[in-house]
């Protein structure tokens, strides 16, 4: 098991500072110290990383987040660079060196370029030392950016390097049950093993700077678990959330593959 590599995804919401226009090197030294643990112990580990729209902000000096897609483009052409840095600082400090890939979802779902991807991701992995960095190539792609926050193609890596775990870090405990009654707080969910059930869960609040929310990472949930990859939605700002998903610890909400493969129906 220690051969297939843990697909981490990181959104904006865990990356960047409060109002998204900046990066959060607090969470940069904290989540690269946690990979470096896993890569430590042999455990290979690829990063599904948002967050270039808001260095991009930040090193425009730009006053506010664009809201125009064009707008937004720029911004991360700008930021991707700053936001590859940051990774290669604080991986720098364990041994460790970024390798940066920029995806589209045609780059996966074309046989040629998921061939070419495989093969290149496959030649990372096996150099020591190396963590593939994975984003959309948000300057020419715009799905991400309107709708998914890197969710969708996380799952997509996952199937593609049929990954052990897939961790989607997100700004909540997980999968939180409705609350049944206007004094009742949210309370999480520990397992889910019903796609339908959980969908029923799913509230229309994000945060402000994201573009997917709870529902776009259970879709990305339905694509992984459907491929034979288990998934845990965790709290990115909270200590110890990777090793503790790794380990098997009742850490967020985790979607476990049934016998058969697949356990989760289609809506």
């Amino acid at each position: 098991m220690k051969s297939q590599p843990v697909v981490l995804k990181f959104g904006t919401g865990i990356l960047a500072t409060e109002g998204g226009c900046s990066l959060d090197m607090a969470q940069f030294r904290r989540l690269c110290s946690e990979i470096a643990e896993l890569v430590a112990s042999g455990i290979p580990c690829v990063v599904v990383s948002s967050a270039a729209v808001a260095a991009g902000v930040d090193a425009l000096k730009l006053p506010k987040r664009p809201t125009d897609l064009a707008g937004k483009q720029a911004c991360a052409a700008v930021g991707q660079p700053v936001l590859m840095g940051a990774y290669m600082r604080h991986f720098a400090r364990h041994g460790l060196r970024p390798a940066q890939l920029l995806l589209t979802h045609d780059d996966i779902f074309d046989e040629g370029r998921r061939k070419n991807a495989s093969v290149t991701l496959g030649k990372l992995l096996a150099s020591p030392g190396v963590v593939p960095i994975i984003n959309e190539n948000d300057s020419v792609a715009v799905e991400e950016l309107r709708f998914g926050d890197n969710d969708r193609l996380s799952a997509e890596v996952a199937q593609l390097l049929k990954a052990r775990l897939l961790i989607l870090l997100t700004s909540a405990d997980g999968l939180l049950a409705k609350a049944s009654g206007a004094e009742t707080l949210p309370v999480r969910i520990p397992v889910v093993t019903d796609i339908a059930e959980a969908f029923r869960h799913v509230t229309p609040e994000k945060g402000e700077h994201s573009t997917g929310g709870m529902s776009t990472k259970l879709q990305a949930v339905q694509t992984a678990v459907g491929a034979g990859v288990e998934t845990v939605i965790a709290h990115g700002r909270k200590k110890r959330q990777i090793a503790g998903a790794v380990a098997g610890l009742d850490i967020g909400t985790r979607f476990p593959v049934s016998k058969r493969g697949k356990n989760f129906k289609k809506l």
